[in-house]
Formats: C-alpha cells, sequence, structure tokens
C-alpha cells in the first residue's frame, strides 16, 4: 500500500490536461486524450481488459459506486488518462460538475521479475510477434505466470486514491479503470508500462537478448564433429525477432554514371558465331538499365506502384534501340522486331514519350466500345470554349483537326496523346495530355 503522505505530495505532478492523443516523448509516461461518450457496447471486448475490469468489480465493496463509475465513464466525464510506471491517473468529473483527480495504483514487477519475464519471451517470439499485433495471449501470459511474474492484475491488485478522499473505489476511481479498459484493448503495452517498462525500454532489452542468445547459439552448434543439425525456426517467431532487430543501414547512393563494360577485345578469338560488338552493346545497356531502375527503386513511393509488366521481345528492342545505337545496331533491332527503320524511329519516340503505354498507342487503332465513345466524345465537347472547337475528324481511336498535321489519339487507359504528320507517316509529338485539347495544342506545336 502507498502511504497517504507519498500520495498527497505527489497530487498534482502529472499533466492530465488532454493535449495529447498518443504516446507522451517520454517512454515513462503515456498520456491520452479523453474518450469520446459511448452508448450500448462493454468497456472491455479483450480477455484481458475483462480481466482488468473483474479485478476492480472483485475487489470494490460498494456496487452503487462501480455502477455510477460505469455511467461517468460511458458519458465522456473521464479526462486525459496519464499512465506511468505503477499508476494511471486522470481527471474525472462527477454529476455535479465537481473535478476530481483519480489514481489508480498497481504493483511494479521488480528487476528480478523482469529478468525472468525478458528471458521467457526471448526464448519464445511468438510472444513478441503477438504483443507487436497489440494481441495478449492467454499463452503469454500463463508462460508468464509459470515463471513467476503475474502481469494481470488479481483481486486487491488495483489500488484507489481518489482527491474526494473515498477510502475504497469510489465512482471517480471505476470510472478511470472502466476507461482504461478501453485503452488496454487498443495497446497491452499500457499494462506493461504500468508494470514499469515502456514499450521502446522493453523491445530494446528484448533486442540485446535475442542477439546475445543468438551469439550463444551459434558457439552451442559447433562440436568436435563439425555442426549440429538443429530444428528450423516457426516463421511467426522469426518474424518477430525481426521486429526487434536494428534497423537496415542506409541505402548506398546511387552511382554517377552507369558502369563501364569491360572490353572485349581480347587475343584469345571468341567462339564461331559470336558478335562481340552486339555483347558489348547489351553489356552497356544492360548497365545503364540497371542505374535506372536502382534510381526508380530508391525514390520515394516507389513500393506503391504497381510493377512493370514484363516487356515482349518487340517492346525489348524498341527499349535498347532508345539508347541511341550505332546504325548498324539499330538496323539489327528495325529487322528482329519486325519494322523498317522509319517504323523504329516512331517506336523510339513513343518509348521516349511515355514507355509501352505509349508504343501501345502508336500501333495499336482501336474501336472503342459505346460506353467509352461517349465519354470521348464528352471529353471533346468539354474540352473547348463554345465557338472554339477545330472541326475534328474521328476515325475510330484518333481525332484529327481538319486542315491540320495535329492528331489526338485515345489510349485504352483514358488519355490523349499528341501526334504530329511528318510527312507521310504520323509521329509521336509528346507525352500524355488530361484532355483532347491539351494534346491537339502539343501536337501543333503551342505547347
Amino acid at each position: 500500500m502507498t502511504d497517504r503522505h507519498e500520495y498527497e505530495d505527489d497530487l498534482f505532478d502529472a499533466d492530465t490536461d488532454g493535449d495529447s492523443d498518443g504516446a507522451d516523448a517520454s517512454d515513462e509516461e503515456r498520456v491520452f486524450a479523453a474518450l469520446a461518450a459511448v452508448q450500448g457496447r462493454g468497456f472491455a471486448q479483450s480477455w484481458w481488459g475483462q480481466t482488468w475490469l473483474k479485478a476492480l468489480e472483485d475487489t470494490a465493496l460498494d456496487l452503487q459506486q462501480l455502477k455510477a463509475g460505469r455511467a461517468l465513464a460511458r458519458g465522456g466525464s473521464v479526462g486525459a488518462v496519464s499512465v506511468r510506471p505503477g499508476r494511471v491517473t486522470a481527471l474525472v468529473k462527477d454529476r455535479g460538475g465537481a473535478v476530481y483527480r483519480a489514481d489508480v495504483l498497481l504493483q511494479r514487477l521488480s528487476e528480478e521479475e523482469w529478468d525472468r519475464f525478458l528471458g521467457m519471451a526471448v526464448e519464445r517470439a511468438g510472444h513478441i510477434a503477438a504483443l507487436l499485433d497489440r494481441e495478449m495471449p492467454p499463452h503469454l501470459v500463463e508462460d508468464a505466470a509459470a515463471a513467476g511474474v503475474e502481469l494481470l492484475p488479481g483481486i486487491g491488485d488495483l489500488e484507489p486514491r481518489c482527491g474526494c478522499d473515498a477510502w475504497d473505489h469510489c465512482a471517480h476511481t471505476a470510472a478511470l479503470c472502466y476507461q482504461l479498459a478501453r485503452l488496454l484493448d487498443q495497446d497491452p503495452f499500457v499494462l506493461l508500462l504500468m508494470r514499469g517498462r515502456g514499450e521502446r525500454v522493453l523491445l530494446d532489452e528484448l533486442q540485446v537478448r535475442s542477439v546475445a542468445s543468438a551469439s550463444a547459439g551459434s558457439a552451442d552448434e559447433e562440436t568436435d564433429e563439425g555442426p549440429v543439425d538443429v530444428d528450423g525456426v516457426d516463421a511467426t517467431e522469426a518474424f518477430a525477432a525481426g521486429s526487434i532487430l536494428p534497423p537496415l543501414p542506409a541505402a548506398p547512393p546511387v552511382p554517377p554514371e552507369a558502369a563501364v563494360v569491360p572490353s572485349l577485345d581480347a587475343e584469345t578469338e571468341p567462339p564461331a558465331g559470336t558478335d562481340v560488338a552486339a555483347l558489348e552493346f547489351l553489356g552497356a545497356r544492360a548497365a545503364a538499365e540497371a542505374r535506372r531502375m536502382l534510381t526508380d527503386a530508391l525514390t520515394p513511393g516507389h513500393e506503391l506502384r504497381a510493377p512493370d509488366d514484363e516487356l515482349t521481345i518487340d517492346q525489348d528492342a524498341v527499349r535498347l534501340a532508345a539508347g541511341a545505337p550505332e546504325a548498324w545496331i539499330g538496323a539489327r533491332l528495325a529487322d528482329g522486331s519486325g519494322r523498317d527503320r522509319g517504323g523504329l524511329a516512331a517506336a523510339v519516340l513513343a518509348w521516349e514519350h511515355g514507355g509501352t503505354a505509349a508504343l501501345s498507342v502508336l500501333e495499336d487503332e482501336w474501336t472503342p466500345d459505346a460506353e467509352t465513345a461517349v465519354r470521348a466524345r464528352t471529353a471533346v465537347e468539354a474540352a473547348w470554349d463554345a465557338g472554339e472547337r477545330p472541326p475534328l475528324r474521328a476515325i475510330r481511336n484518333r481525332w484529327t483537326a481538319t486542315g491540320t498535321g495535329a492528331q489526338a489519339r485515345l489510349g485504352r487507359d483514358g488519355r490523349w496523346w499528341p501526334y504530329r504528320k511528318n510527312h507521310d507517316r504520323w509521329l509521336p509529338a509528346g507525352p500524355a495530355a488530361h484532355d483532347p485539347a491539351a494534346a491537339l495544342s502539343a501536337a501543333a506545336g503551342d505547347e
């Protein structure tokens, strides 16, 4: 039991004004903003939250005070809740409008008890995985109890202190306990903080012990007869162990330029049929593509983008040709992809403006279905002010400004691509635009 004078000295030393809605900067205190009023539901949904409330209800002598406390908690009368080792505190407003500071004390674990708990947790990393998922499975509590550590409170463990001078649980401390049950549902680390360890400190200690245990295990696996065959590790436990390991080092910087491919011109003659110059070209393009992919992978948000589709042989030939190869290589790529030199040049232009999507628009002439055609006509009608739209001729997915060399092509993804006529060939004139007017403007050279 805590001495009454100690309680009075500590009565107003905690900041519980509710300005914080999450964890305090210190790992020794977490302050949770006041929870909104709640109707028609229990205060504890988790089994550990219900165990907390059972400890309260088995301890309190006056059931009417518990009933009044539930009403205060339901009505949103409990202010910000401060959780510290051994104590939870809040300001509670009663039905008459008076505000009291309520505290509930819970015995902190001793250093010896924490040592036993941490040793038990390291042996079964699945326990840590559950805590990181904000769960407290029964087997964790049972294993802790087997190690002589009681995590959850029992009868008489929740000691009340209130500014209303009640000697037992009053409506104010009961309301605080009911409110804390809602917080425990969300995060069982709240209970561990009351027992004496904040989340960050706890995980740091587990990390140190895990590293030490792994080192000792590695040493034990070697015998005079060689390595010992040991069983594997459960996937859940392995994943949990990763959560308490130090963060990965910073990513290396992207090289300022692609690596130079070593020359294949050696004194030894290459095997018959080997095209050395072509291999050197492919090596250089592979190095450039590797640098591009690395740059893309280190760009923030890269993990949120869908992966690129695998290129076909014809598309990859265009990608290679975009590297401005020598004329003879360009001729081979054109021939290998079934294009003439002009067709390959047009494909390279499309690739540079939009990759595979732009290449598809260049080579894929298609007829929109009824719904897509209606959307396209609506976009065309809305793209210009009254009297400003040029006369257009629509053939399938291609809209050409009559009497000009400008054309807007509708892609299957709904974007509009500008095209400009050069002699007898339509060539890509820029990246996709949001509407046909912008695409035709780009095709005409206005943008």
